[in-house]
Formats: C-alpha cells, sequence, structure tokens
C-alpha cells in the first residue's frame, strides 16, 4: 500500500484505503488498460459492479498489474434481479468466475429495491457467501438507514460499508450520522457531482488556489474529511494522478462549510432523482 493514502478500518476489521478508483464505463482492452496503470500508480480500492458489465476487465487488469492480489482491494454488487438467496449465491460464484478472482474483498446489496422486499434475503446470502470465503467484507449501495436498521435487526449483521451518492449538493449528514450508529463506513459515489459546475464554481476555485490544489482534489478532499470514501472514476493517468494527491494537505472547518453549503436551499439533493426508496435497478 503507498504510504501516502491512509485507511480506514470497517466494523469487520478489514482496512481500506481513503479513496478508490471508480470503473463504471471502463470497459474491454482499454478498460483493462486503465485500470491496471491505476493500480501501478497506487491505487489498492477498485469498484466495479455485476451490472456494470466489467468484472472481466478488472480481473484481468488485477492479473496485469505489477501488485499482488492480497494487497488489492476488489469490490463488486449484486444486481436487484438477482436478491432471491439461490440467485444471490450463484451471482456472487458468476461474478468471481466472470472477474477469475479466488474472492472479493468487499460485495455489497447495489440497491435494495424496496417494492420487491427481498433485500433481506440477498443479505443472508451474502452473510452465508462470506462463511464460504466467497467475500471479505459485506456492505450495501444506496441503503436508506431504515434498511440497514433492518437488515442488524434481522440478521444481527451490519453492513461494513455503505455506497452512496454523496457531494457538495448532497452531503448527506443525517445518512453518515445514522449509519455511524452501526460503524457503517460512508463509501462516495459521484463524488464531484455532475463535475462541470462545481469544478468551475468560483468559491472553490479559491479554496483551490489557497492550497495549491485543483477544484477536484479539494472536493476529495472535503469526502476524505468527512469520512467517507470517494471512488472517483478517471481513465486518464494524468486524473488519476491527480485524485490520489490528497493527503498532503487540509481544509479548514469554514472551507469544509461552503463547499457543504453548496446543498443549503437550493432543494437540488439528488442529482439523479434516484431515491432508494423509489428507484430500482435491477
Amino acid at each position: 500500500m503507498n504510504q501516502h493514502v491512509p485507511e480506514m478500518t470497517l466494523n469487520d476489521g478489514l482496512k481500506v484505503p481513503a479513496i478508490g478508483l471508480g470503473t463504471y464505463s471502463l470497459k474491454g482492452a482499454d478498460g483493462v488498460k486503465a485500470i491496471a496503470g491505476a493500480i501501478d500508480l497506487g491505487y489498492r480500492l477498485i469498484d466495479t459492479a455485476f451490472n456494470y458489465e466489467n468484472e472481466g476487465a478488472v480481473g484481468e487488469a488485477v492479473k496485469r498489474s505489477s501488485v499482488p492480489r492480497e494487497e488489492l482491494l476488489i469490490c463488486s454488487k449484486l444486481p436487484g434481479r438477482r436478491h432471491a438467496y439461490r440467485e444471490a449465491l450463484v451471482t456472487i460464484e458468476e461474478s468471481l468466475y466472470r472477474a477469475g478472482l479466488d474472492y472479493y474483498d468487499l460485495y455489497l446489496i447495489h440497491w435494495p429495491n424496496p417494492k420487491q422486499d427481498l433485500y433481506i434475503e440477498a443479505w443472508q446470502a451474502m452473510i452465508e457467501a462470506r462463511k464460504r470465503g466467497y467475500i471479505r467484507s459485506i456492505g450495501v449501495s444506496n441503503f436508506l438507514p431504515e434498511y440497514n436498521a433492518r437488515l442488524v435487526r434481522e440478521t444481527g449483521v451490519a453492513p461494513s460499508l455503505n455506497q452512496i451518492e454523496l457531494h457538495p449538493y448532497f452531503d448527506q449528514a443525517d445518512q453518515r450520522q445514522k449509519d455511524a450508529e452501526y460503524g457503517i463506513v460512508p463509501e462516495s459515489w459521484s463524488p464531484l457531482g455532475r463535475g462541470h459546475r462545481m469544478l468551475q464554481d468560483d468559491r472553490i476555485a479559491r479554496i483551490a488556489a489557497a492550497h495549491g490544489k485543483t477544484t477536484s482534489q479539494v472536493i476529495l478532499r472535503w469526502h476524505t474529511q468527512l469520512g467517507s470514501i470517494p471512488i472517483p472514476k478517471a481513465g486518464s493517468l494524468q486524473h488519476q494522478k491527480e485524485n490520489l494527491e490528497l493527503f498532503d494537505f487540509e481544509l479548514s472547518e469554514a472551507e469544509m462549510n461552503v463547499i457543504r453549503g453548496f446543498g443549503d436551499g437550493d432543494g437540488s439533493g439528488r442529482l439523479w432523482g434516484q431515491d432508494p426508496a423509489e428507484y430500482e435497478e435491477f
């Protein structure tokens, strides 16, 4: 593990880097090259999903990189159409076969799909998969606090991590506080929001200039200081390198509040309208 990337300890003892690489849309030979390059550069946490259709590219990148498998943390996710207990177990096995891996370090339920009401079955399958050695640590994605509370109530097992939409327009303060009661670490998908609008904002540009950093570095640092693990997608070596260089400066509380203030009063919240109580992904 590169020394300049700190680690966080999950509630089951697994240590994970404070930043990871998102791989959505990184596919095929170009995807393998980009992901392997990121690993060689210093990324150790790699995020994929069954529904991204690139678990094979991630697995191939792991084989081609210069880093031993045991130093990497590979995360994938269970699709909504496979929440039924037996289907979930088979899907996890297929997920491993696709990637050519013996185990995943992290595996998440991608969306709760509450109208189907099968996420408890899916969670029970994940618990079993962990017992079988398929997965080292089990978590969730896009789970509201009441869903996590139900998982704990009905199975006695809390997720180690909850991957959620989190960015300055939607800082998820209530979600983070309630998840923390179970020791659930937040992980930020879409950490830069829709990107361009925020990255061109003068308020963030002034903070970036004060630290000699880029606007994207400032926003990603905001995530890490919130205690969340950002997983920005980056295909180019330049952006991958830039996104890793977050831990040699610190934002003041006033600067944190400027960035947090993007979500105040405008009602924007979720940028894609994907409310986990309603939105379902199969």
